[in-house]
């Protein structure tokens, strides 16, 4: 690999003008790409197959108008006072207005609905009123015909009785042999009685007819009160679901999309948003909640300028050169154009998230800027030498060009090791920031060297430039000090190198390690979710509506839940009415449940749909705690159990899904640091600390992350207004950048390490002198990073605010303390042991020259000095 860079760092210098003129042409093509084919960028996360994208996709089929996604446009007086009928009748036009923007379902008119449910409880008190008014004259009516038929009765007894007195007298008269001559006499009084007891059955039968039409009133009555009974406990438990504050100065419109949150495009939200901004209702302000205006992050602002601008001037201050520092600069400019511009033209065919362009331009910026500088050092270093330009640049390819092709691999190895997660936007994220590293590779080896060679001698400083043409002719050995020295003194022979005391080593490990455990310790209270409206700058339309909302409905109605239950059978529609009620009673009685209101139910009524209001946030704990319930709650059947969807939802899956792949993921970068290292260092223990110190530098960076921006640490300095949970995908996608950006720092200082050790100085001096050839470079590359990520901390973007600090931070410990100060002081305390490898294991590694010394000895681009180091150490 070497000999290959030598020859294509040689060719690229020859053909200088040619391959500038082709990298410009490929960023002219990456840019005409994204212009043709670029689509939208997506500023929501989903992930296949969670509980609540499974729940989405039923409803899409049993109920799609509860299937879309929402978001919330917020209203408010700017004086504090009601609403007057001018402005609410405004309010509604714009709200049918934006029910003709293309991917919008309905706009609830908050004014029309809160009336509409006032009309409602009104109704549900009229009719209760109106029932007890009628169960009194049902229960007059029945006195009066239980007094009807005790007349009737009493009337029946008289009957009753003189017809015992006809029958008496008629026996009588028959014993008397007088009964023909009072016959007549006694027909005509059974013809009264007989006449009379048919009215009296006439009666009766008009009483039993009266008493039935009573009874059939009284059951008709009953039916209309138990149904009134059946759908008040649900206006009950929706008691507290406002449309409209009660004072009248806020109101809350509800709009229902045609799609899930996860796929609305961005042109219906700007459209949407269009409508009422255009033409605004005066006094009114008009603000949207995070569904609807969370777009796509600024890709390169203020801040992420000022953190190029430090990275400029540590350039000019390490190399002494304005030419010198704009070199690394451009070809990182230049890397990053490409990277990003490629990788957005892919929006058009492929999910993207609005994160995933701006972390590749960060790791593009960043590391185009120290791989370039690298090469730049490592050519500086040989000019100052006496070396000729177009060799010494050839060999700079060869030798730091290949350790930047091997340290580019492991961070390109690392992100795309983000598709073993099996979370799409994820591995995505991962493989458009290996795209960016690996341009960055390319131009540091191609562009670099062809720049180098047009600007010849004028990357040293006049300076450097006088002393050499002054003290020294091409072949003479010893301008560099802080070349790799061997044995026991530097290069000149001037200064010995002397190893750390043991007791400054022990001092300098046991420091380390608890600093950086105490720095770690808030990692253990992490918690992860998506940022809403409450995390967003107080001056954003965002902020304000999740402020207004929750002083005037409650923190719970920014993050509403959707849940869907199956109905057993196929229930008539009292039947899916009484089916409805038990969830939503079981649903109320959960903790931090403030409301529950029906949503509607399917054609076939086998699925219902209901709106949970939790008592907190969406992304407080306790809304989290309450997703997790709602899933245990049985259905009616008891056969099956809730489903669960809306954005809070959605978001903690995401966050539980994460939290599932980050071991796995976090045990393969550990395993693939060891295998690294091993091949590298040919040793056991060195990739072993190595790792172990990635390990501590990877929890301090999120321990630093979780004091911040979710326990408010600091908030005033870096800019966090409310503080929250950490954005759920951080911890995994830092697993992989900072485990790249570790094992570059290893690579470019234990090398120096192994080479003089393996050039014949003891093991401790050998710690010493490797430190001191690659400190001064691992600084400066360090620092450029902090500074290029810590651009980002003061980005506009909530979810890009914490990336970038926890990339600087964690590159901060990294290099300063884990790789300078650790990994030496530990490697000193085993001595040799710190080389050690198994024979066996020794004997099947391959030869991995990253360096470049086999290279060196091919081409030598300088006499060897008279105090030659001794034999190399196998």
């Amino acid at each position: 690999m070497a000999e290959l860079l030598y020859r294509l760092g040689r060719a690229c210098a020859r053909r200088a003008r040619t391959v500038l003129a082709a990298w410009l042409a490929v960023l002219v093509l990456a840019g005409a790409a994204f212009v043709a084919f670029g689509g939208s960028l997506a500023s929501s996360f989903s992930i296949p197959g969670t509980p609540t994208a499974e729940v989405t996709e039923r409803l899409q089929t049993a109920l799609p108008e509860a299937s879309g996604g929402s978001g919330t446009v917020v209203f408010a007086t700017e004086d504090g006072s009601a609403f007057t009928p001018e402005q609410e009748a405004a309010i509604s036009d714009r709200l049918a207005a934006a029910e003709e923007v293309d991917g919008v379902e309905t706009a609830v008119d908050p004014f029309a609905t809160q009336a509409e449910l006032a009309d409602q409880r009104q109704q549900v008190e009229d009719g209760r009123t109106q029932i007890e008014a009628g169960r009194t004259q049902l229960e007059d009516g029945r006195t009066q015909l239980a007094a009807g038929q005790e007349q009737l009765d009493a009337a029946r007894t008289q009957l009753d009785e003189g017809q015992a007195q006809l029958d008496a007298a008629r026996a009588q008269a028959q014993a008397a042999g007088a009964l023909d001559q009072v016959a007549p006499q006694l027909d005509a009084q059974q013809a009264e009685l007989d006449a009379g007891r048919a009215e009296l059955d006439a009666q009766a039968a008009a009483l039993d007819k009266q008493m039935t039409a009573l009874e059939d009133q009284s059951t008709t009555l009953e039916e209309q009160s138990a149904q009134l009974e059946a759908s008040a406990p649900l206006l009950e438990m929706a008691s507290e679901i406002r449309m409209v504050s009660e004072d009248g100065s806020a109101a809350v419109a509800s709009v229902a999309f045609t799609e899930p949150n996860m796929s609305i495009e961005q042109q219906t939200k700007d459209d949407l948003v269009a409508v009422f901004t255009d033409d605004p209702v005066e006094g009114v302000q008009t603000d949207f909640s995070s569904d609807i205006t969370q777009g796509v992050p600024q890709v390169f602002g203020v801040g992420e300028a000022i953190g190029l601008v430090v990275a400029a001037i540590v350039l000019v201050v390490m190399l002494g050169t304005l030419v010198g520092a704009g070199l690394p600069i451009l070809t990182a400019l230049i890397g990053v154009g490409i990277g990003a511009l490629a990788a957005m033209s892919l929006s058009g065919v492929v999910e993207m998230s609005s994160v995933t362009p701006v972390l590749g331009l960060m790791l593009g910026l960043a590391v185009g800027i120290d791989y370039s500088l690298f090469i730049v050092n490592r050519h500086r270093r040989q000019l100052k030498q006496g070396d000729d330009v177009q060799e010494s640049i050839a060999l700079a390819n060869g030798t730091s060009g290949n350790a930047v092709v091997f340290a580019g691999a492991t961070v390109l190895i690392a992100l795309l090791a983000l598709n073993v997660t099996g979370i799409p936007f994820l591995g995505l994220m991962g493989t458009v920031g290996a795209l960016c590293v690996a341009i960055a590779v390319l131009i540091a080896v191609t562009l670099t060297p062809a720049l180098l060679s047009m600007i010849g001698t004028r990357i040293l400083s006049r300076r450097e430039r006088a002393a050499l043409a002054g003290t020294q002719t091409p072949g003479e050995p010893g301008a560099a000090t802080d070349a790799a020295p061997s044995g026991t003194t530097a290069l000149d022979g001037t200064k010995p190198v002397r190893p750390m005391s043991t007791l400054r080593a022990v001092g300098t490990a046991i420091l380390a390690v608890v600093a950086l455990g105490v720095i770690a310790l808030p990692a253990l209270d992490l918690r992860t979710n998506l940022p809403d409206g409450s995390s967003e700058a107080h001056d954003s339309t965002q902020y304000r509506a999740y402020s207004t909302i929750a002083e005037q409905f409650g923190e719970g109605t920014n993050g509403p839940l959707l849940v869907v239950a199956d109905l057993p059978g196929e229930p008539t529609e009292a039947e899916a009415l009484e089916y409805q009620v038990q969830v939503a009673r079981s649903l109320f009685a959960l903790d931090d449940v403030v409301a529950v209101a029906p949503i509607g139910t399917s054609a076939d009524r086998t699925v219902a749909a209901f709106q949970v209001i939790p008592a907190e946030g969406p992304t407080s704990a306790s809304t989290e705690e309450l997703v997790h319930a709602l899933r245990d709650v049985e259905a009616p059947d008891g056969t099956a159990s809730l489903g669960v969807a809306g954005s809070a939802s959605g978001n903690i899956d995401i966050s539980d899904k994460l939290a599932q792949a980050l071991p796995i993921y976090l045990a393969v970068v550990v395993g693939l640091s060891l295998v690294i290292l091993v091949l590298v260092f040919r040793s056991i223990f060195v990739p072993v600390v190595a790792t172990l110190g990635f390990i501590l530098s990877y929890f301090a960076a999120l321990g630093g992350v979780v004091a911040i921006y979710q326990w408010g640490w600091l908030s005033g300095v870096f800019g966090v207004e409310t503080p929250g949970p950490i954005l759920n995908f951080l911890p995994t996608i830092l697993v992989g950048i900072l485990f790249g950006l570790a094992m570059d720092y290893q690579l470019f200082l234990g090398s120096g390490m192994r080479e003089a050790y393996a050039h014949g100085a003891p093991a401790r001096v050998a710690i010493v002198q490797g430190v001191r050839a690659g400190r001064a470079v691992v600084t400066a590359a360090a620092i450029i990073m902090i500074s290029v990520f810590g651009g980002f901390v003061f980005s506009h973007s909530a979810m890009i605010r914490p990336i970038g600090f926890a990339l600087a931070f964690g590159v901060l410990v990294d290099a300063f303390v884990v790789r300078m100060l650790l990994v030496p002081a530990l490697m000193h305390l085993v001595g040799d042991k710190a080389w050690w490898l198994p024979r066996w294991l020794d004997r099947i590694l391959p030869d991995v020259d990253v360096e470049g010394a086999a290279l060196e000895r091919r081409h030598p681009h300088h006499e060897t000095p008279v105090d030659s180091p001794e034999p190399a150490r196998s």
